[in-house]
């Protein structure tokens, strides 16, 4: 049997990081808590995680302390947890090298599909190393780039480009296409998945070629490179 994989919490509020605790296992990943900043290195130190739920505000040490120690040695990926929604916060967050920040209050369900997401763009990155992709991926900047040429990408033709570079040849459904861009649930139509799916296809055209991405009649998309 496979090994599961592992999300560290860390929060210092113990009913909120038990909750994400059930629906992270209810997606089927292992889980830690730790509930004070100063334990989080030598956990690290003596034991493996796939990805860290990093709270901004913890006693003893902050997450944005943590999160520049951590990447000294390590690009675990991140997810940073604030309440504090002043936007030099959130860049902070992402400047100091996490991966990703949610803000509180927030829906177990949503932290679930940013974990889903972020462990997705790691497997794309493996899947680069592994079997040399035309094309390379900027999570941060939302920018696709082959043989040094750039284009950008919307949040939803990233999440999209993302998901079809995880499994070079498997077909994802029109719905599976539509959890990983929407994740608020929000009703879409297939029509509107195929919009961007067209859309997708003329920028890759511009720097690659269009027919990476091909539709499989009643089913869905693939990307074969």
């Amino acid at each position: 049997m496979s090994k599961k994989t592992h999300v560290l919490i860390v929060e210092d509020e113990k009913k909120i990081a038990s909750l994400l605790a059930d629906y992270l296992a209810a997606a089927e990943y292992d889980t830690s808590c730790i509930h004070d900043g100063l334990e989080v290195e030598t956990w690290l130190s003596e034991h493996h995680t796939d990805i860290i739920l990093l709270d901004l505000m913890l006693p003893s040490k902050s997450g944005i302390e943590i999160c520049k120690s951590i990447r000294l040695t390590s690009q675990i990926p991140i997810i940073m947890v604030t309440a504090k929604v002043e936007e030099i916060d959130r860049l902070l967050g992402l400047e100091i090298g996490a991966d990703d920040y949610i803000c509180k209050p927030f829906s177990p369900k949503e932290v679930v599909a940013r974990v889903k997401t972020i462990l997705r763009r790691v497997s794309v990155a493996d899947t680069s190393d592994n079997f040399t992709l035309p094309f390379e991926i900027d999570a941060h900047r939302m920018l696709m780039t082959i043989d040094k040429q750039t284009i950008t990408l919307t949040s939803v033709e990233f999440q999209m480009l993302t998901l079809l570079s995880s499994d070079l040849g498997r077909i994802f459904s029109r719905d599976q296409l539509m959890n990983a861009c929407y994740n608020d649930h929000r009703i879409v139509s297939d029509r509107t998945i195929d919009s961007h799916i067209k859309k997708l296809r003329k920028k890759i055209a511009l720097i690659g070629n269009e027919h990476w991405i091909q539709s499989v009649y009643g089913v869905g998309y693939k990307l074969v490179v």
